[in-house]
């Protein structure tokens, strides 16, 4: 997009290039599911209608992301979480509120100022070696979740009694539709709708009725639920990490904000839209986790889970039969959201890095490689779901711990985007900001390790936990000291100047050019890609050694 400037006999000059939007159908109004606003649109929001009318215009990239956080492997992991360990992980959920929020409010910012998808910008401004890395990782992992929402859906479809197969090209085929029309307004009406399906959660909760003192407890007393394997219990809270703080979140979100035409000018609303979808899937979450310890509660289905459709049958068995078809409807809409933001954020991020046309406002003959990338990932997943005799179950909770794993792989490429000023100006992260961030990736390096530790020690006790814990604690503290001494022998920062941030947007990346990254940054991250890699390899072991246990 580009601006002319005027010489002073009033003739045009040469054009000013303003941002580095890399596909112009993301330039426009914004039509979004429920609202229009106007290109150009810079009236203040004075009143309460209007601001209404805005953040309507704007709802859509939180809801979904979070809607879509809430899929068929959250129903598995929060199912088994509540099934084989009642109300004891609620916690979980509770801390990780503010990392949601961080993270998701970073790729907003990004989406917002720069006009460039994730992938895309790890690309430019550190190179192919390190873009590699990230697409690779995200293409894989997607992949392998996309697996997981045809689990879903085939598990779904399998206790409503519909048979399999063409259940599975059916939905394969709504997923493709809803998205191919060349209307971004369409598809966001389509999913916002689907959206609504969470709502089903909570009939569910009050029939089961879990008791409300036990909820409490879960969520305000840290525990581990006690005569559990420890390494299966990290396995299953390093899973709750990676289906509520999932890596694809972080693409899908930046991509879908710059797909809407969402610009600086309206980052509160767009905050706000997010903070919607995050309470939204922490209610859904202590739901599924609530209900289903209260439909195995003093039965010999307790500590007993197979998979989501096994889960069905127990909420049936307690609750009536209309409970069950209930609970595989939920796990069936929250499937199809899922698949349609995965598989979005991958051809979103193909699209983005190779340079073809990546937007849902262009039909298929102007976006071909998008909607071919699109449509041929749904089509694997759905072939792949398909193959009998597979342990669905364990695949969906693997694929999570894997998530899980690879997550702060993301952050650490997140968190430096958002301090580079190139990128980012007067939107820059303040201090508080990445000291919490920075917290954050040392809490999930830590359990990581954990999980490593309970892989080649199944009996590793809560006090060698705590020893870890400790130790990661004591390195981290270390660290921190380090950049702070640095810090001081460096002369002082000028505080961030924040004026204008409403209009600033980066300029192309080619006038920007490829970052700077010291050499302690490059062996930092090295070793970190090494150590994921190992513990990404050790994860599988626990899968396989769960599935052949028949655990």
């Amino acid at each position: 997009m580009t601006d002319l400037t005027l010489a002073p006999n009033g003739s045009a000059t040469v054009p000013v290039v303003r941002h580095a939007v890399l596909d112009d159908a993301h330039v426009g109004d914004i039509r979004g599911a429920l609202g229009t606003i106007k290109l150009g649109d810079t009236a203040a929001r004075t009143g309460l209608s209007a601001k209404v009318k805005t953040l309507l215009a704007i709802v859509g990239p939180g809801l979904i992301v979070m809607c879509g956080d809430n899929d068929a492997g959250a129903f598995s992991t929060y199912g088994q979480t509540g099934q084989n360990f009642g109300t004891h992980l609620l916690w979980v959920l509770l801390l990780l509120i503010p990392v949601l929020y961080v993270n998701q409010e970073m790729v907003v910012r990004l989406g917002a100022v720069t006009g460039v998808g994730h992938g895309k910008l790890i690309l430019e401004r550190f190179g192919k070696f390190w873009g590699a890395f990230s697409i690779i990782d995200l293409f894989l992992l997607n992949a392998l979740t996309l697996v997981t929402e045809f689990i879903g859906i085939t598990l779904a479809v399998g206790y409503l009694g519909l048979p399999k197969v063409p259940s599975v090209i059916a939905a394969g085929a709504v997923v493709i539709a809803a998205a191919s029309t060349g209307s971004f307004r369409r598809f966001e009406r389509v999913v916002i709708t689907l959206c609504a399906g969470t709502l089903l959660l909570i009939p569910l909760a009050l029939a089961l009725h879990p008791g409300a003192g036990q909820m409490a407890r879960g969520f305000l007393v840290p525990g581990v639920p006690g005569g559990a394997q420890m390494s299966t219990v990290m396995l299953l809270v390093i899973g709750l990490v990676g289906t509520t703080v999932a890596p694809w979140q972080l693409f899908f979100q930046q991509s879908y904000v710059i797909d809407k035409r969402i610009t600086p000018r309206f980052m509160k609303y767009e905050k706000a839209d997010l903070w919607i979808g995050i309470v939204v899937v922490v209610i859904g979450a202590a739901a599924i986790i609530g209900f289903s310890a209260a439909a195995v509660a003093g039965t010999h289905l307790a500590g007993g889970f197979t998979d989501a459709q096994g889960l069905a049958g127990a909420i049936a068995a307690k609750a009536g039969h209309l409970a069950g078809i209930v609970f595989a409807i939920a796990l069936l809409d929250s499937s199809i959201i899922g698949a349609f933001a995965v598989s979005l954020s991958t051809a979103y991020a193909i699209g983005d890095t190779f340079g073809v046309n990546h937007s849902l406002h262009r039909g298929v003959k102007q976006a071909k490689g998008f909607y071919g990338v699109y449509v041929g990932l749904i089509a694997a997943a759905a072939a792949i779901v398909l193959i009998p005799g597979s342990p669905l179950g364990v695949i969906t909770n693997g694929v999570q711990a894997m998530a899980g794993v690879l997550l702060p792989s993301a952050s650490v490429y997140l968190l430096v985007l958002c301090n580079d000023k190139q990128v980012l100006g007067p939107w820059v992260n303040g201090r508080k900001t990445n000291l919490f961030t920075s917290t954050v990736l040392g809490v999930l390096v830590t359990l990581s390790i954990i999980l490593v530790a309970a892989v080649f020690f199944p009996n590793i006790t809560a006090g060698q936990i705590t020893d870890i814990v400790t130790a990661c604690a004591a390195a981290g503290f270390g660290a921190a000291g380090y950049v702070v001494a640095a810090r001081r022998r460096r002369p002082h920062a000028a505080p961030i100047d924040r004026t204008g941030a409403a209009d600033w947007r980066m300029p192309p990346l080619a006038v920007i050019g490829r970052a700077t990254m010291a050499t302690k940054q490059k062996v930092g991250m090295g070793v970190l890609r090494l150590y994921l890699a190992v513990a990404s390899v050790l994860v599988v072991v626990k899968i396989v050694e769960l599935a052949l246990g028949g655990h």
